[in-house]
């Protein structure tokens, strides 16, 4: 039997294997998509001029408006949170955060921190910057949703 014909067949086993154990993928081990849909959306907010602006307790901006959009589309309500990226990322490793946006780009540092977006260069005020967001680390399922949701919002 071939090798590539060996690796087809373990990748067919381990398929039907998963199925049956009722694991779906992708999934939130801590179960942030299924706590934020129709709850509370934790936003963590570092200030960028152009995308998200903040003045006293408020925010604006073409992130904050996204966000917002976002949240609508899963029936939940925002929590904001204004900080130093520094400190949003700990908070979100500490499980306060759902979710950090702010003039992050693909070029953040703290990608073994926390997960990170795609990058969309067609964000309002990014002025062609490549705009991620953070999400809890292993929270794929919420990643997927949220990437879904920008991919129709700004494009890919």
């Amino acid at each position: 039997m071939s090798t590539r014909l060996r690796g087809a067949l373990l990748v067919l086993a381990m398929t039907v294997l998963l199925t049956g154990c009722g694991i779906s993928v992708p999934a939130d081990p801590d179960g942030t998509l299924q706590t934020v849909s129709g709850g509370e959306l934790r936003v963590g907010v570092s200030s960028e001029e152009g995308l998200a602006d903040i003045s006293g307790d408020t925010a604006a901006g073409p992130l904050i408006d996204l966000v917002d959009s976002f949240a609508d589309s899963l029936d939940a309500d925002v929590e904001w949170t204004m900080g130093s990226e520094e400190t949003l990322v700990v908070m979100m490793e500490e499980g306060e955060l759902d979710l950090v946006i702010g003039g992050l780009t693909d070029q953040t540092p703290w990608v073994d921190r926390v997960g990170v977006t795609r990058a969309y260069r067609g964000i309002e005020g990014a002025e062609d910057r490549a705009i991620v967001m953070f999400v809890p680390l292993g929270e794929n399922a919420f990643l997927t949703e949220l990437e879904g949701f920008l991919d129709t919002e700004v494009g890919p």
